[in-house]
């Protein structure tokens, strides 16, 4: 299932729209080309990673002036009857050339080309490096992320974390797109198809009287989807409550799928709780872990021998972090 948004030709910069004018005065209706690329790499990247296809193809294929658009265009006094006519009757007629998302491209690589009468392929170009560029951004750390993590999963945790609606629902889906396992966000996984996944937060253990009461709640309301949050207090005497717990669940026919680690020594104290799971029979208890991380961070600890299972990716790769733009 794919998101159907429209934005409308009023999503772009007001130059294309005056620069459009000014060819439709001219009469300036030959097709153009319009190569879409990025210029030079961010520090330390060698590849991009496409994304945005899907919504540009969608855009344009809706993409009308409205009477209301056309009567805001009117009431700025830039635009002359005879091109806000012309504009009513405005639809895209050319057509796109464009890498399927995915692909890896590189530096002055065109990853999109749009042939199209003059007018047509300047009114969308906004749109289009908005839409290309955020995503293709995304996904390409996210690849980055995916590579280092060497098979273990990645979740997109970034959605408290991204700058508005919108974005949260494009870095789910960019992410995805280059190989994440899932997101927390539960709208992208309504309108993508993107497998959701969750915890806990630290303000649920602490509205019980104990990490052990807490657990406990949990897994009676999810027994076969649990994984508890352990490091609320103490990580070590959380991992102890959680066996407690995840014995319970046993002799009553339940697993507990994993435990979650959300700050100190990730490599010391995932190596401490694997250990502790292990002697329990537990081994099969799998261990998340979560806070700061990004592609340096998940390559550190997986080289220093962390016994991490999966990661949950947000706030570096929500904004890119490192790398928040791309020309």
């Amino acid at each position: 299932m794919t998101v159907n948004r429209h934005l409308g030709p009023l999503f772009t910069d007001l130059y294309e729209l005056t620069m459009a004018a000014v060819y439709f005065n001219r009469r300036l209706f030959a097709e153009a080309t319009f190569s879409l690329f990025i210029r030079d790499y961010p520090p330390g990247r060698k590849y991009f990673v496409a994304a945005g296809l899907q919504d540009v193809l969608n855009e344009l294929e809706s993409l009308r002036f409205s009477n209301d658009v056309l009567a805001f265009l009117r009431e700025t006094g830039l635009f002359s009857s005879d091109f806000l006519s012309f504009l009513k009757k405005f639809r895209f007629t050319g057509s796109v050339l464009a890498m399927p998302e995915g692909s890896i491209f590189f530096a002055n690589e065109p990853i999109l080309e749009v042939t199209a009468p003059l007018i047509e392929a300047q009114i969308i170009e906004t749109f289009l490096l908005n839409t290309v560029g955020f995503q293709s951004m995304i996904a390409s750390k996210a690849a980055r992320c995916v590579h280092v993590a060497a098979g273990r999963p990645l979740i997109d945790f970034s959605l408290r974390r991204t700058q508005g609606h919108d974005a949260g629902m494009k870095v789910a889906r960019s992410t995805y797109l280059a190989g994440f396992a899932g997101t927390s966000n539960v709208l992208a996984g309504r309108e993508y198809g993107i497998p959701i996944s969750g915890t806990m937060a630290h303000s649920f253990v602490q509205a019980f009287g104990s990490e052990l009461e807490a657990f406990s709640a949990f897994a009676e309301t999810f027994p076969d989807s649990s994984v508890f949050l352990i490091d609320t207090y103490d990580t070590i005497a959380g991992a102890r409550e959680a066996v407690k717990v995840a014995l319970e669940m046993k002799k009553k026919g339940h697993s507990l799928l994993g435990v979650r680690l959300d700050s100190g020594d990730m490599v010391r104290l995932s190596r401490e709780v694997h250990k502790i799971f292990g002697a329990a029979g537990l081994s099969e208890v799998k261990i998340f872990a979560s806070s700061g991380f990004d592609e340096f961070k998940i390559e550190k600890v997986v080289e220093a021998g962390a016994q991490i299972d999966a990661f949950g990716v947000g706030t570096n790769i929500g904004v890119s972090a490192d790398a928040p733009f791309i020309d």
